[in-house]
C-alpha cells in the first residue's frame, strides 16, 4: 500500500515522502497513529503543492537574509559609556545595548542574536558577531566611545 508519511518514522522514511509499505503495517500502525495517510491521487498532488510552497518560502527567506547581511556589512555602530582613567568603562557594553543601537538604525535584531563572548569594558573598536539566521553570522563594527 502506498502512503504519504506525515511524520518521520524510523526504519520507514521521513515526513513528506511517499512510501510503499505492507498493508497491515499501514492499516494497523501508521494510519491510526497519525504517522501516515493513504497516498491517493489528490493527496499526492496536495503534497507536491505544499512542497513547492515551502520551497518558495525558503527561497524568500534566504533572499531576505542575504539582503540583511549586505546591509549589516560595513555598518559601524557607536555606543557611548561613562569611563574613568585609561578608558575603562564604569559598566560594560552588553548585547542589549548593541541590539538597541541596531534598532535605532532600523534593524530588527534582538539581544539573543548578539553573540558577545564577554561584555565590553574598555573603549575602542570591536567586531561584534550577530547571528542573522541559523548558520549565518555577520560581524558588525562597534565603536565604544568613553565619555568623562
Amino acid at each position: 500500500m502506498k502512503v504519504i508519511l506525515l511524520k518521520d518514522v524510523p526504519g520507514t522514511g521521513a515526513a513528506g515522502e511517499v512510501k510503499e509499505v505492507k498493508d497491515g503495517h499501514a492499516r494497523n500502525y501508521l494510519i491510526p497513529r497519525g504517522l501516515a495517510m493513504p497516498a491517493s491521487e489528490g493527496a499526492v498532488r496536495s503534497l507536491a503543492g505544499r512542497k513547492q510552497a515551502e520551497q518558495r518560502r525558503l527561497e524568500r527567506q534566504r533572499s531576505e537574509t542575504d539582503e540583511l547581511v549586505a546591509r549589516l556589512k560595513g555598518l559601524v555602530l557607536e555606543v557611548r559609556g561613562r569611563a574613568g582613567e585609561g578608558g575603562r568603562l564604569f559598566g560594560s557594553v552588553t548585547p542589549q545595548q548593541v541590539a538597541e543601537a541596531l534598532a535605532a538604525r532600523g534593524f530588527a535584531i534582538t539581544r539573543k542574536q548578539i553573540e558577545l563572548e564577554e561584555p565590553i569594558r574598555v573603549e575602542g573598536f570591536y567586531q561584534v558577531p550577530v547571528r542573522v539566521a541559523p548558520g549565518v553570522v555577520v560581524h558588525v563594527d562597534l565603536n565604544v566611545i568613553a565619555t568623562r
